[in-house]
């Protein structure tokens, strides 16, 4: 078993998305409101961008990100620039599982669920990425040794299939079953992955809060009740674990991790609850990626015990900071959650605890601000976490990125 990958990831870590300065807010705000155009607003990414990049190198973070300050939500147009997917707009909730964690938060609170894709005909590629230029903007603004750790986030494979009813996510004559869906999809990541690795990215992290939702006891209670679904819940987790193995298909030199979360919406709303327990194994031993980023910062996602199952050639980074709240955190208990957790992981690979901790890194739990309008701290609450994730790192792991 080979050695797990190291630079990328890091000791300190953020996960993508940070706090949009009031200047961008507000011209987007107004451009949504129709009292303003987009005149001016990719001027004012560019320099927002450049300022939060400063701020991160400013904190010593090595993974730099753009904050995601030209997306809307966290993952992006990757799902809406395929050929075969199209957004659809106040659509009928009977579409919907209702008992999927995110659709059942926006039900409960009478919303239509946001920014909804649907399959309308055959996926494939567009051949342009809908990322590319992201990145491309993200290299011209750092030095050349640096492109190597820039970090790019993308979608989840499976956000537009189990929030959809069984049949629901794509029409019968285009797709006969899941696997015909699913393999075009994989060929869709595996030509995304090629373009942004061929534009020179290495390091990329897929967000998913679905796989957590397995985690989480109303939605397989939910699962169990639906008498459309013609799979068992630990079925699917199976076929998705599959479905990303084939769409993760990568150079070898391309560090790929996965960031679960139980939901990161505005003002701070989280979705689900559950620990790691029932999906650790297959997470972590079938699942191909190198690094899981992990939510850890509250009850709700459970104990350290899951973590004895990490394999030896796999890092996790440990999210016990919150980027929900302002309340900073403790550095001296955030530093002994992470020597516990090497505890567990020892425990499970038969490594010492200062081998097990050679593949852990610290991290909030989640984005800053996975919708534009960001969670309730304010933007210097988010700079106070993320040099306190820095010094927690340079703690334990000193003189390591």
């Amino acid at each position: 078993m080979s050695a797990a990958p190291r630079d990328p990831p890091f000791r300190a870590e953020h996960l993508g998305s940070l706090l949009r300065p009031s200047k961008l807010l507000n011209k987007r705000h107004a451009i949504q409101q129709k009292k303003d155009s987009e005149d001016g607003l990719q001027p004012l990414e560019d320099e927002s961008i450049r300022e939060i990049v400063q701020i991160q190198l400013d904190c010593g973070f090595r993974a730099i990100s753009d904050g995601e300050y030209r997306r809307h939500m966290f993952w992006g147009t990757f799902f809406p620039s395929l050929n075969g997917m199209k957004e659809i707009f106040n659509p009928d909730l009977k579409i919907f599982r209702q008992y999927v964690p995110d659709i059942a938060a926006f039900v409960e609170a009478e919303k239509v669920p946001g920014e909804s894709v649907i399959c309308d005909g055959k996926i494939s590629h567009s051949g342009k990425s809908s990322y590319i230029d992201q990145f491309e903007f993200l290299k011209s603004i750092t030095p050349t040794d640096r492109h190597g750790d820039i970090k790019m986030t993308l979608a989840a494979p499976n956000w537009y299939h189990l929030r959809y009813m069984e049949g629901m996510a794509y029409p019968k004559e285009v797709y006969q079953n899941d696997d015909q869906y699913f393999a075009d999809i994989a060929k869709a990541y595996q030509a995304e992955l090629k373009i942004l690795y061929d534009a020179g990215l290495r390091n990329a992290q897929v967000d998913d809060p679905n796989l957590a939702y397995f985690c989480s006891e109303k939605m397989i209670e939910g699962w169990k009740q639906d008498n459309n679904n013609t799979r068992t819940i630990d079925e699917l987790f199976d076929a998705y674990i599959a479905f990303y193995n084939d769409c993760f298909q990568r150079p070898a030199d391309m560090h790929l991790g996965i960031h679960l979360c139980r939901g990161n919406f505005v003002n701070s709303r989280h979705f689900s609850e559950g620990g790691y327990d029932r999906i650790a194994r297959k997470l972590f031993h079938d699942l191909e990626v190198s690094t899981y980023y992990l939510e850890y910062d509250t009850s709700r996602a459970g104990g350290f015990e899951p973590l004895k199952e990490l394999p030896k050639n796999k890092n996790v980074i440990l999210g016990v900071i919150t980027s929900k709240f302002p309340k900073l955190e403790d550095k001296e208990e955030m530093k002994q959650r992470i020597y516990k957790a090497a505890e567990f992981v020892a425990a499970g690979s038969g490594e010492s605890k200062d081998e097990a901790l050679q593949r852990l890194g610290v991290s909030p739990q989640c984005g800053f601000a996975s919708h534009e309008d960001g969670n309730l701290l304010e933007y210097d609450d988010m700079v106070k976490k993320l040099k306190l994730v820095r010094q927690i790192a340079d703690e334990i792991w000193p003189g390591q990125p």
